[in-house]
């Protein structure tokens, strides 16, 4: 069982975040994570995986990172990354995120709930990428991002990463190539940072949303449990 709701956090930046929270029932210090949406939002499904990490232990905020350019509670079809999600897609920017990430840290780190330095963060496709800049500019314990496109264009970063990192992509992900993942594993491997790779031959991009055509319920079986393990490990739910 959890608790959730939407609270509004103040940003450095002068603006306003509607996010998603969620808490385990328990009265004890837990640790906490930032939950990184795809490009549709924080939608059902994200908002479902906030569920499911805290019922697993963790005290989770799930950041609404379109606030600057969409209304409070925007979520996008799957079918409409085009028409819809582009334009918001577009707009984000790594100074932004990282004030929306400090501001969801700090939100995190305020409950008295939360253990501060036992925070991690977890994101898909472009939460994913979203999730590997958080852990180079937040004092993460753990981060985990799944089949985050455009991670390639941070490799910079990599020397600043703070916790170990797992990564999760899809075989058969045509937006991803591998080019791209290696460029990603080799930028991080030569920065001497720790990390877990997994390419699952036979999922697609998006394959752990069961509500997209490209759900493979396998794989998301088995990247969640081996996501449960390295989450455990790190920050001790």
């Amino acid at each position: 069982m959890s608790d959730h709701n939407n609270v509004t956090i103040q940003v450095a930046d002068g603006t306003e975040m509607r996010a998603y929270s969620a808490f385990p029932t328990s009265t004890g210090p837990v640790p906490g994570i930032i939950l990184l949406q795809e490009a549709f939002g924080v939608n059902h499904h994200i908002r479902s995986v906030a569920d499911r990490l805290a019922a697993a232990g963790y005290a989770v905020i799930a950041p609404e990172i379109f606030h600057r350019t969409a209304a409070p509670g925007l979520e996008i079809a799957y079918s409409d990354f085009a028409t819809v999600a582009m334009p918001h897609y577009g707009a984000i920017n790594n100074e932004d995120l990282t004030s929306d990430l400090q501001a969801s840290f700090d939100w995190l780190k305020s409950q008295a709930l939360v253990i501060p330095e036992k925070i991690g963060s977890i994101g898909f496709c472009l939460g994913g990428r979203v999730s590997f800049l958080a852990n180079a500019v937040l004092p993460l314990a753990a981060a985990v991002s799944y089949y985050g496109g455009g991670t390639h264009t941070l490799t910079d970063r990599a020397k600043d990463l703070h916790a170990p990192h797992l990564f999760f992509w899809g075989g058969l992900d045509e937006h991803i190539g591998k080019e791209h993942i290696a460029a990603v594993t080799d930028a991080v491997e030569a920065a001497g940072k720790p990390f877990i790779n997994t390419v699952i031959s036979y999922a697609d991009h998006g394959f752990h949303c069961d509500e997209r055509p490209s759900y493979h319920p396998q794989a998301a079986a088995e990247a969640w449990a081996l996501t449960l393990a390295f989450l455990k490990e790190k920050l001790g739910a």
